[in-house]
C-alpha cells in the first residue's frame, strides 16, 4: 500500500521567523544524533527498551500503526503492525529507518505541516510533545488521520528528572537533547481537549531507566504503580481518542436475558423490555433451572408474537457462560445484558442505548450504588464487597469504577469480538462475566461509562450468589488481573 503524502500549504500553518530558527535548530540537531548514534550504540537502550514493552501491551500485533517523531523507527517496527508509517523531519533519521526496516513505510516532514491521506488505528508521540515548537498545531493534524475509534497515545519525560536527564546525557548515558517544554499531563489533557480529543486515562511509568537486574523489573513493573513511588516516575502516558459523535443510524439492539429460576420474571420481561433503534431482540439464555422457567419463556414468546426473541439453552455453567452463549447467538449491532431478576428494571436499558451511541462510552456499566436501594435490594456484607471492588478496580483499570458487579453492561458487538479474540490473555474462569468484560474492556482501552440505575429488590426467587465461595474467587480474579493488566 503506497502512502500518499503531501505538505500541507504555508496558508494554513503559517510558520513565523523565530519558529523556522527553533526548527531548523532542532533538525540539525537529530541529524547530527542520528549519526553520533552509530558509535554509541547501545547507550539509553533499557530505556526504550522499557517503552517497547508498554507499547506492545497497549497496541496490539497486525494494527494500523502511525508515529510521529519516530527517530530510527525502533518502536514502530516493534509493535509488529500490519501496516505501519514513521514520519520524522530529520533526513539521517528516516534515511537509518529505511535501511534498517525496509518492510515500513517512513516519511521525511515536519510534525507542524504533513497530510497523510491514511487512517491509522494508533497514532504514537513518544518522548515528542516536550521538543515541539506548538504542540495544539501537530494534535489538530492528527485528527485528520483518525477514525471515530482511533487511540493516540504519548509518553512524554516528567519535569522532575530535569536535572538527571542532564547529568545522564552529559555523561553520554542516553541521547542528547535540546531545550525542552517540560509540559505537565494536565497542559497535554487541556491541548487535546482544544483539539476535539479526550483522554481516557494516564499513569506513570519507570523510575529505573538502568539496566540493572532485578532492581530494574522491581522497580519498572511494581513499585512505580503504587504511592508514592509513581510520583518519581520518568515518563508519563496518555491515551486519548477522538471526541465523540452521534450514530445516527438506527441499529439492531440484542438483550441478553441468562435465567436461571426466573420463571415468575419471564412475562414481564418480554411485555416491559422497550424497542430501541432499529429493533429489541431478546435472547433468553435459561441455565439449567429446577423450576419451569424453560417452559414460562416458551410460552411468553408464543404469547407475545410480535416480539423478537429467541431461547437457548446453556450447556456449560454459570452466569458468564451463558452471556457468552447468549452474545454468540445474537444479531444486533449493539449487546446489553439484562439480569433475569430484574433488580435492574429493563425500561432502563433505553438510557444505556442512549449512552452508547451518543459517543459518551464505548463501554457502559451499570451502577447500582448512586441512588438509595430499595430495602432488601443487596445485603450489607455484598454491599461493603462491592465497593471494596470498585476502589481496586479503579486503581486497577485507570478509570473511575464505581460498581464492578451490575448485571447490566452495554457495548458494541464490534468490541465484544475483540474481547473474546483477546479473552485468552486473562483466561475463563470468571462466573459471572462482568470482570472478564470490564477486563477486556480497559485492555482494548475503550472509554467506560459509568450510568447510575435504581437498583430493586427481586419481585421472584433467591439470588444465585453464594456471597463468600463467589467473594473468594473474585478476590483471586482480582489478584490475578492486576499482573495481567497493571503490573506489565
Amino acid at each position: 500500500m503506497k502512502t500518499k503524502i503531501k505538505p500541507i500549504a504555508l496558508k494554513l500553518h503559517l510558520k513565523d521567523e523565530q519558529q523556522e530558527k527553533y526548527q531548523t535548530a532542532r533538525r540539525a540537531h537529530w541529524n547530527w544524533v542520528a549519526r553520533w548514534k552509530d558509535t554509541h550504540r547501545g547507550l539509553g537502550g533499557a530505556y526504550h527498551r522499557r517503552l517497547e514493552e508498554i507499547y506492545g501491551f497497549i497496541i496490539p500485533k497486525g494494527q494500523k500503526v502511525l508515529e510521529i517523531g519516530c527517530g530510527n523507527g525502533q518502536l514502530l517496527a516493534s509493535l509488529k503492525p500490519s501496516y505501519a508509517v514513521g514520519l520524522d523531519f530529520s533526513e539521517e533519521m528516516i534515511s537509518g529507518a529505511k535501511e534498517t526496516y525496509p518492510n515500513l513505510t517512513f516519511i521525511t516532514a515536519d510534525a507542524h505541516d504533513f497530510l497523510i491521506q491514511e487512517k491509522f488505528d494508533f497514532i504514537i508521540l513518544s518522548d515528542l510533545v516536550n521538543d515541539l515548537w506548538d504542540v495544539q498545531t501537530v494534535i489538530s493534524r492528527i485528527a485528520e488521520v483518525c477514525t471515530p475509534r482511533t487511540r493516540i497515545i504519548i509518553n512524554t519525560y516528567s519535569h522532575l528528572w530535569e536535572l538527571p536527564l542532564r547529568a545522564a546525557q552529559s555523561m553520554k548515558l542516553m541521547t542528547p537533547t535540546l531545550s525542552q517544554n517540560w509540559l505537565t499531563v494536565n497542559d497535554i489533557r487541556g491541548l487535546l481537549n482544544l483539539c476535539d480529543f479526550e483522554t481516557i486515562h494516564h499513569w506513570e511509568e519507570v523510575l529505573c531507566p538502568l539496566p540493572i537486574p532485578f532492581l530494574q523489573s522491581l522497580l519498572n513493573r511494581f513499585a512505580v504503580k503504587v504511592w508514592p513511588f509513581r510520583w518519581f516516575a520518568m515518563t508519563n502516558f496518555i491515551v486519548a481518542r477522538p471526541k465523540p459523535y452521534n450514530h445516527t443510524e438506527k441499529l439492531l439492539v440484542s438483550v441478553i436475558v441468562p435465567v436461571r429460576n426466573e420463571a415468575g420474571n419471564i412475562p414481564m420481561i418480554l411485555k416491559r423490555t422497550p424497542e430501541m433503534g432499529k429493533g429489541t431482540e431478546l435472547v433468553f439464555v435459561e441455565g439449567h433451572s429446577t423450576d419451569n422457567t424453560r417452559d414460562a419463556i416458551t410460552k411468553a414468546i408464543k404469547a407475545q408474537p410480535e416480539r423478537r426473541a429467541l431461547l437457548f439453552q446453556q450447556l456449560g455453567s454459570g452466569k458468564g457462560d451463558a452471556v457468552r452463549l447468549g452474545f454468540e447467538k445474537a444479531n444486533g449491532d449493539i449487546l446489553m445484558i439484562l439480569d433475569g431478576d430484574m433488580t435492574v428494571p429493563p425500561e432502563e436499558l433505553p438510557r444505556f442505548y442512549d449512552a452508547l451511541v451518543s459517543g459518551k462510552g464505548e463501554f457502559i456499566n451499570g451502577v447500582r450504588l448512586v441512588y438509595p436501594m430499595e430495602k432488601e435490594a443487596m445485603r450489607f456484607l455484598n454491599l461493603l464487597g462491592n465497593k471494596g471492588f470498585s476502589l481496586a478496580f479503579t486503581w486497577l483499570l485507570g478509570q473511575p469504577i464505581k460498581d464492578t458487579l451490575c448485571g447490566t453492561k452495554v457495548l458494541w458487538r464490534r468490541d465484544y469480538e475483540r474481547i473474546s479474540n483477546n479473552r485468552s490473555y486473562f483466561g475463563e474462569f470468571d462466573p459471572f462475566g462482568d470482570f472478564d468484560l470490564l477486563f477486556g474492556a480497559a485492555k482494548l482501552n475503550l472509554k467506560i461509562c459509568e450510568l447510575p440505575i435504581r437498583y430493586r429488590q427481586r419481585c421472584y426467587g433467591s439470588t444465585n450468589i453464594s456471597r463468600w465461595t463467589h467473594g473468594w474467587l473474585l478476590l483471586r480474579m482480582v489478584c490475578f488481573a492486576a499482573l495481567r493488566i497493571k503490573f506489565v
